[in-house]
Parts: structure tokens; sequence; C-alpha cells
């Protein structure tokens, strides 16, 4: 079974890594592409594909902050009542044995 990872981006930081993805794939279609001229497809094709390798290190240490964020706020010790202790807890609906 793979487990799914959970990244806790905020907004700021989405639109980056989005926009800088984007730029890169834009760049990258124009240098393949046969709809502008040679020179402009690789004057706005490398341009694009620069800025999208220039900032890919800032958006992968975005993207580990954010992974390490929700680390750190999923390893927040559980409280406990004291007042809980020794109740019966009644079964719920999903409680029972899968198997």
């Amino acid at each position: 079974m793979k487990l799914m990872k959970t990244v806790a981006l905020d907004l700021p930081a989405l639109a980056f890594v989005v926009v800088t993805r984007a730029a890169l794939a834009a760049g990258l279609g124009l240098l393949v592409s046969g709809t502008l001229t040679a020179r402009q497809r690789r004057s706005v094709g490398t341009a694009l594909v620069g800025i999208g390798a220039a900032t890919t290190i800032p958006a992968l240490i975005s993207v580990l902050r954010g992974i390490s964020r929700f680390r750190s706020l999923r390893a927040t010790p559980v409280e406990r009542d004291s007042r809980l202790i020794g109740l019966t807890r009644f079964p719920r609906k999903g409680d029972e044995a899968t198997g």
C-alpha cells in the first residue's frame, strides 16, 4: 500500500510553485513549436526555461518547508483529559474489525 504525502503550503507559495513550473513548461513548448520564427522562439523559449530553472531551487525549498510544517503540525501531542479515564466508549459505525 502506498501512502499519500501531504504538504502544507500557503497560497503565495503554491502560486509561486505553479507559476514557475508553468514558465518552464511554456519555455520548453516554445522551443519545440514552430509558431514563431526560429530567432524569436529561441529567445523567448530560452528566457522562460531560464526563469523556470532559476526558480526551481526556491520552489523546492518552499515545498520542503511545507512538508516539514505539516509534520510539525501532526507531531503535536494529544491532550489527555483525566476526567475521561475509566469511562466506557461505545462502538461507533466503522469500528467493526476489517479484515
